[in-house]
């Protein structure tokens, strides 16, 4: 059995008055291009979570990835990166998988090389912040399945929301990779990163990341920043950087000279794009030189064909950013995230409007004070951009994440707030000081009362603390033997679509996902049933299929022609036609209803918590009144045109 590669032996320390002096060399200063002294430079190789989660929306199925981890066990990574980030959250939510499985196989497959995740910091692998007793749970019952390396994030960089974790993980026993969120803002500089890396050394930290999400590095700056953090600590460096702008190559090398220990890359099969430099071609081109990885070539080839040949069955989730897109240097939207909001909007039926978005993102990062663009941050924004633009106006709409970061539970923002902005998503409420974790009450308790009818274990019940909802669902299609990837809504048809008021009406046009693979159905017809068979003729994505069913019951194909109720939306809901009707500003599914029928509510009061875009949202009575109906009960998917609560 192979021997897990070394880590980098921590260089000597500088001496400290050069320290000094490089620590507060100004951002203008020319730049050295003399190579630092020469040595070895390890690879982590991330196409098994972030190359998939920025190239194919986190879609990607344990079954079509472990293949190609048994291979890479082989080469001698630094690491592998098979965990957290998205990928927690889509395992449930559309792959129908757990998550805890999933580590456990990777940890399985490859015995011979440290398994790494992306931790973001308080929140975990969500998008809020968690009791400390999640987190500490959490951490222990990851390093428990196998992973070996934590690296660990804060969206604001406030260092107060990374330290709990990194205590845990030292007690746990494992590499602590404390991170650093690179971005480019009025309020960010090289010496700002430089003495953040010092703090984080001071708190224990095994290695520090400049974790580069949208790529938007230089080369030359890549080249500044690794050589003055180089001279500032002694524990080794990493550089994570996507291919997005069409910067990474350059500016990994130019880290490289600068004296990086460690570098992110990603298979080829999953490189480029919104994803990383490719892994091949650093092998390649370090091959014979001071920094050469020591790794062959050949080893990876294998590996390569199984991503290859699987990423053709995700066709469907590919972005449309799939080349290099200079526009990021504008939007800063991350890789991982200009993927996934592409296919939120779809699924919105709003894709025409993504230049609107990209456009607006900067805007309302300015009046957030300038927060790099990684999750959950980059979500927050992205999220209340996109609502400005759907609705038509900034603001209009707030969600609750936007109103939870002006009020400081994600921590200290790197810049000014707007004001104006700031005093209507507050909206009257005071702000809280100090780490948001201090005041949150422990959740675990909580967590497995709520599951007591159920058959769960305690990775069943972090899940569950993590995303309530999501993993609610998960759990009873388990214990009901229904687990199955997400299946597309039918295909509307003239203007139409079919509602189940109308004998048992069926569509004709529909879509089904099925293992990633999306199948366009369409019902051409039907024959005589002879036997206890009846004979269908459908289309699958255009190719003619006869399949003989055993019928239940008779069912009536709907179709352009059935009869729907002017006033009822495709939900069965009513359609909204007076002021006290309540609507949805976009698609989602109801998390909470927080009135009842009868209730007196004021303009403004929360009536519902919708779950639209991976983040929650509260819909808020238009008027004051009394509710007179409620249309929609939690766990209900719900569309815009729909009236949820009515008013009068």
């Amino acid at each position: 059995m192979a021997q897990k590669p070394k880590p980098p032996t921590k260089p000597k320390a500088a001496p400290q008055a050069a320290v000094k002096k490089k620590a507060v060399k100004k951002q203008t200063d020319s730049f050295e291009l003399e190579p630092s002294k020469s040595r070895k430079l390890y690879l982590t190789d991330v196409a098994l979570r972030d190359g998939h989660q920025s190239l194919l929306a986190t879609r990607m199925r344990t079954e079509d990835l472990i293949p190609a981890a048994q291979e890479l066990d082989k080469v001698g990574f630094w690491s592998l990166e098979v965990w957290g980030g998205a990928t927690f959250d889509a395992c449930l939510r559309f792959l129908k998988e757990d998550p805890w499985e999933r580590l456990k196989t990777f940890r399985k497959a490859a015995p011979n090389t440290r398994l790494q995740m992306l931790l973001r910091g308080q929140n975990l692998v969500g998008y809020r912040h968690y009791a400390d007793d999640v987190l500490k749970e959490f951490i222990v019952k990851s390093a428990e399945h196998g992973i070996d390396v934590f690296r660990i994030f804060d969206a604001l960089n406030d260092i107060r929301n990374i330290k709990p974790a990194m205590k845990v993980v030292k007690q746990c026993k494992k590499h602590v990779e404390a991170t650093i969120c690179y971005t480019v803002s009025p309020v960010h500089s090289l010496h700002h990163y430089v003495e953040q890396a010092k703090e984080l050394e001071d708190l224990g930290t095994d290695s520090i990341c400049i974790k580069d999400m949208a790529g938007l590095l230089p080369p030359f700056e890549a080249y500044e920043l690794v050589k003055r953090m180089k001279a500032a600590v002694r524990v080794p460096i990493h550089l994570h950087t996507h291919y997005t702008s069409g910067m990474a190559s350059m500016s990994s090398l130019m880290a490289i000279l600068g004296g990086l220990d460690i570098l992110d890359t990603a298979m080829s099969p999953l490189s480029g794009g919104t994803s990383h430099p490719p892994t091949e071609t650093f092998i390649a081109a370090l091959k014979g030189t001071p920094y050469d990885t020591g790794l062959d070539l050949k080893q990876l080839t294998p590996a390569a064909a199984l991503l290859r040949e699987a990423r053709k069955k995700y066709h469907q989730f590919e972005s449309d950013f799939t080349g290099v897109d200079t526009d990021i240097l504008l939007s800063q939207v991350p890789g991982g995230m200009l993927s996934n909001l592409a296919s939120q909007l779809a699924e919105q039926n709003a894709i025409e409007k993504m230049q609107e978005v990209l456009e607006e993102i900067p805007k309302v990062r300015k009046d957030m004070g300038y927060p790099p663009l990684v999750t959950p941050s980059s979500q927050i924004v992205g999220s209340q951009a996109t609502m400005n633009v759907l609705t038509g106006e900034r603001y209009k709409v707030i969600t609750n994440e936007t109103k939870n970061y002006f009020l400081g539970f994600y921590g200290k923002p790197p810049g000014s707030l707007d004001s104006k902005v700031r005093q209507k998503a507050m909206a009257g409420e005071k702000p809280i000081t100090g780490r948001p974790a201090d005041n949150l009450d422990p959740e675990l308790k909580v967590a497995k009362k709520e599951l007591s009818e159920h058959q769960v274990s305690p990775e069943d019940i972090l899940s569950y603390a993590l995303f309530p909802s999501v993993a609610l669902q998960f759990i009873d299609e388990r214990e009901r033997g229904e687990l199955k990837p997400e299946v597309l809504e039918p295909i509307s048809q003239g203007g139409k679509s079919p509602t189940a008021q109308n004998l048992h009406l069926a569509p004709v046009e529909f879509r089904v996902m099925l293992h990633g693979e999306t199948y366009h159905i369409h019902v051409s017809g039907s024959g005589q049933t002879i036997d206890g068979r009846k004979p269908y003729y459908i289309k699958v994505d255009d190719k003619l299929e006869e399949v003989y069913l055993e019928p239940l019951q008779e069912v009536l194909a709907s179709g352009p022609e059935a009869p729907i109720s002017s006033g009822t939306a495709k939900g069965g809901r009513p359609k909204p036609s007076g002021p006290g009707d309540v609507t949805t500003p976009m698609p989602g599914r109801v998390v909470k209803v927080l009135v009842a029928e009868g209730d007196q509510v004021a303009n403004g009061n929360p009536l519902l918590v919708i779950e639209a875009m991976k983040m929650e949202n509260q819909v808020t009575a238009p008027m004051d009144g009394t509710v007179k109906a409620i249309h929609v009960k939690e766990g209900d998917q719900v569309n815009s045109d729909e009236t949820l609560i009515q008013i009068e």
